[in-house]
């Protein structure tokens, strides 16, 4: 029936990029998941994102596992008896079609967490120059073309704009490129997309700027340019260890009071035997006040030690790292009711000072390239794929400077009638910044319950000025 439905509507998949519109593929059971307030909802109720990371072959493969038909029927078979809802997935080709995949998923009660960068079509951290050129108008073709290639289906839970670029204390410049593309992805999304999909940013756990990152893709005046959700990648439970042990506690206390859904992207600290005791905590009242689930890291074993399942010849077999979280998956239920969270969206939070460990001088972003703005009206062609030539140095880059001097803190409001826009969940709201000695100190602490942290930042930005 997959096969069959795929091939009805593959002359109307084709059709998006030229008609400048994101058209349903395919009507599944699962229904589409909203981010409201500081959680995700489905059918009204509290969704909680149960899942692993999907990657085989690794980043250093780079292959679509969403085309290899007979390996996905098989994992997915395995994805159901872990009791998962969620699979995350970092590299699609976006010039295939997926509804045969996609409808498998739907089928087995699983969403896609889609990552929209590719190794080839990304930002390269490495200085404000590079930044800035890789930050052009084919990259965001790709981006919008994965877009188009996976909107309209149900079972697309959401897009991440950006996995760890800020990996040190000492790249925090390209936060701004970032949410420049965060903000790109939305706008395309409300133009040409039929619904709002939660677009966010994955964070690697810099001790030294995970708070600023929080702060600062929650924050400004622009709601296209605020996240709609803030994931990290969390490796420190390692077993055998505890709530209070891990410092989940003190993390929920951190972000109890934060004005977005926030989950784990990735999960699973492989120290020491995973006896998966995280999942109980993550998946309690304690934690859903704050937390909206996660992704344990990964599916198949690779060479940086992380798997549930080995490849034998053509098969897999699961590991005890499978049976274990499947048996903590199993025991563990969703907290009832709202989980303590909230479907109205908190006060927007004033953007993170400027610090030695967060060097961000400045709200504002680059204008999107001028190419890149014209698809925003009339859509893309298909994507690139994945043999292409990489777009960081072959595209047109924006007209603003690498610096930021002469950006832009506003977007125009491109909704398309059917589509509400951002999936934001407010209507705008006022933040402040490192640019301005305004009153918005109390406002940041109030929306993120960062008391202590804002009262922190802000010892070191003194101290950092007066360097």
């Amino acid at each position: 029936m997959a096969r069959l439905y795929s091939t009805l509507l593959a002359g109307a998949c084709l059709c998006a990029g030229a008609l400048g519109k994101v058209f349903p593929r395919q009507s599944g059971n699962l229904p589409t998941v909203t981010s409201e307030g500081n959680a995700f909802w489905a059918n009204g109720e509290r969704f909680y994102i149960r899942g692993v990371a999907y990657q085989p072959g690794g980043a250093a493969d780079a292959q679509d596992p969403l085309l290899d038909m007979s390996s996905l029927r098989r994992d997915i078979q395995r994805f159901t008896e872990l009791g998962i809802n969620t699979i995350r997935v970092y590299t699609i080709d976006n010039s295939k079609n997926h509804d045969e995949a996609m409808s498998m998923l739907d089928e087995a009660g699983i969403y896609l967490a889609l990552d929209a960068n590719t190794p080839e079509f990304s930002l390269n951290r490495e200085s404000l120059d590079t930044l800035h050129q890789s930050y052009n108008d084919v990259y965001l073709q790709s981006v919008f073309a994965t877009i188009d290639a996976f909107a309209g289906y149900n079972n697309l839970l959401l897009f991440f704009s950006g996995n760890e670029v800020i990996n040190a204390r000492n790249n925090t410049q390209a936060a701004p490129y970032i949410k420049a593309v965060t903000r790109d992805m939305k706008r395309y999304i409300s133009a040409q997309a039929d619904r709002s999909i939660p677009v966010g940013y994955s964070s690697a756990d810099v001790a030294e700027n995970i708070e600023s990152q929080a702060l600062y893709f929650a924050c400004g005046d622009d709601q296209w340019a605020r996240s709609d959700f803030f994931a990290f990648n969390d490796y420190s439970w390692c077993s055998p260890s505890s709530f209070t042990q891990s410092g989940w506690d003190q993390k929920v206390e951190t972000y109890r009071d934060y004005s977005l859904p926030l989950f784990l992207s990735e999960f699973g600290c492989i120290e020491n035997t995973r006896t998966w005791e995280e999942i109980e905590s993550l998946y309690s009242q304690n934690m859903s006040v704050a937390y909206s689930g996660g992704l344990a890291y990964e599916y198949t074993l690779e060479a940086n030690g992380y798997g549930l399942v080995e490849q034998s010849g053509n098969g897999i077999v699961p590991n005890e790292d499978f049976r274990r979280l499947k048996a903590a998956y199993a025991a563990t239920s969703n907290p009832t009711g709202d989980g303590g969270a909230s479907r109205q969206r908190s006060n927007v939070p004033a953007c993170p000072p400027r610090t030695s460990e967060w060097n961000v001088r400045t709200e504002n972003l680059p204008e999107i390239p001028a190419k890149a703005e014209n698809y925003i009206s009339n859509g893309v062609s298909n994507g690139p794929g994945l043999n292409a030539e990489s777009s960081q140095w072959r595209g047109q880059p924006s007209e603003t400077e690498p610096d930021l001097s002469d950006g832009t803190q506003e977007s125009e409001d491109v909704s398309n009638g059917d589509n509400s826009g951002s999936s934001d969940g407010s209507s705008g709201g006022s933040s402040g910044g490192s640019d301005s000695d305004s009153d918005n100190d109390e406002n940041g602490a109030a929306a993120l319950g960062f008391s202590t942290v804002l009262l922190g930042l802000a010892g070191a930005a003194a101290a950092f000025a007066a360097m």
